[in-house]
């Protein structure tokens, strides 16, 4: 079975041991994902922008696995605060409007406090 691995050069990754997306059997799995922009590595305020993040963040992994958001199958969303996700609702609408996967929404406390949503998929690879 081969297994590639990808990183988004969070250091994140580095630091507590993942990959944000590893590739096997046909299936991509996209880790947990937060709103962080990585490329100065800022978190928004508003927990719709760290949404928006976080749906870019995991459409480059599955881009650079060979799929994309229209092939996702699970996607598990947990948020700090559930009063907060419906500002979510027309971002992840649109980002998953084809693919329309299985999913659930969970409230829960996240690794730093910033952090107001974090996002994990799983998707096919197209045939």
């Amino acid at each position: 079975m081969s297994v590639r691995r990808i990183s988004t050069g969070s250091p994140f990754e580095a630091q507590i041991g993942y990959s944000r997306a590893v590739v096997t059997d046909g299936w991509v799995f996209v880790a947990g994902t937060t709103g962080y922009d990585y490329t100065d590595m800022t978190m928004p305020d508003d927990i719709a922008d760290q949404c928006r993040n976080a749906i870019g963040t995991i459409a480059q992994a599955l881009r650079d696995a060979g799929s994309d958001l229209d092939h996702v199958v699970r996607v598990n969303y947990v948020v700090t605060d559930a009063d907060e996700w419906p500002r979510c609702w027309p971002i992840v609408s649109e980002a998953f409007a084809k693919a329309r996967p299985a999913a659930m929404m969970i409230v829960a406390g996240l690794q730093n406090s910033e952090m107001k949503v974090e996002i994990e998929v799983t998707a096919r690879l197209p045939q």
